[in-house]
């Protein structure tokens, strides 16, 4: 056992023994402790609890932050922080604190909208699928939930980087930089539904055979269009919330991380750059992916 590891689980008996917190309660605290603890092991030389500098909590935070998770889990995990390095204080196990003058959230832009798992389902249920660009629409929507791409990864996306077979998305994102990002079983059925009832029917313009999502007249959607395609929906759906594009990626982090994801998996779902250096991650294997998908996303775990 590592001396992380001690030290969680003495925090951990702290806990259940001294404080007589419900299991659940305990549950809570050795997740968002792992979380740092998986951030360490992945993007940092001192994985050691009790002497990080504050500029790696830091670069933590920011990274939770970049990732899009919801600012009240963001400050939930900084005061998890807070209990734990307390406990080590008093115990004398170690009298450093690198989240003594931290102050929540600590960050820096407000985070854009993250929509609940059940708002999500209100605003896909409510289209219609009755009329041909209901059917694209839903499509765009899972795909955007499903993966979390960036609203132009979704607009350039192209037929030949779909993969059905593998269930696989091959994305060109920032700086050309292609990644492969696995899409779950649901947001494919809406893509096929689309593609092979809709789309394939359509007359097409030339140089635009090859884009997944068109408009009536045959030509790649553009990011304004996905945007009034989102706002439009969300206005149907009677949700009153300021919702974008990027609010789907926002919630697709989110959501796989409080479900309890690894972190560097879904960065480089995310297709993010390491926050402290551009080489620091292991290569990830696409099973590895897929699994995160297939265990952590909502719309495979929900009963």
């Amino acid at each position: 056992m590592s001396n992380n590891s001690m030290l969680l689980k003495q925090f951990e008996n702290h806990l259940r023994l001294e404080r007589a917190l419900a299991e659940n309660s305990i549950l809570a605290y050795r997740q968002d402790l792992q979380k740092l603890n998986s951030f360490l092991k992945n993007n940092s030389n001192n994985s050691s609890f009790k002497n990080l500098p504050i500029e790696t909590i830091e670069y933590f935070l920011k990274f939770l932050h970049d990732i899009g998770l919801a600012e009240r889990s963001q400050s939930r995990i900084l005061s998890a922080l807070k209990t734990f390095y307390r406990f080590l204080n008093d115990e004398e196990i170690t009298d450093h604190n690198p989240v003594e003058l931290l102050t929540s959230p600590a960050l820096g832009r407000k985070l854009p909208t993250v929509l609940s798992f059940e708002e999500i389902e209100q605003l896909t249920n409510s289209v219609d699928l009755s009329i041909p660009e209901g059917t694209r629409n839903r499509a765009i929507l899972e795909v955007l939930y499903g993966s979390g791409l960036r609203v132009s990864e979704l607009t350039n996306l192209k037929l030949s980087n779909c993969y059905p077979e593998l269930q696989l998305l091959k994305i060109m994102g920032k700086g050309n930089k292609e990644r492969l990002v696995p899409l779950h079983q649901e947001a494919w059925h809406y893509l096929e539904l689309y593609t092979e009832n809709i789309r394939r029917f359509q007359k097409i313009q030339k140089n635009n055979e090859d884009f997944v999502f068109l408009n009536r007249r045959g030509k790649v959607l553009s990011r304004v269009m996905i945007f009034m395609i989102v706002k439009n929906i969300a206005k149907t759906a009677g949700l009153e919330k300021n919702i974008s594009p990027h609010t789907f990626r926002h919630s697709f982090a989110t959501h796989l991380v409080e479900g309890g994801a690894d972190l560097r998996a879904v960065q480089e779902l995310l297709g993010h750059e390491s926050i402290l250096t551009t080489e620091i991650y292991t290569h990830l294997d696409i099973q590895f992916l897929q699994d995160t998908i297939q265990s952590y996303h909502p719309r495979n775990t929900k009963n």
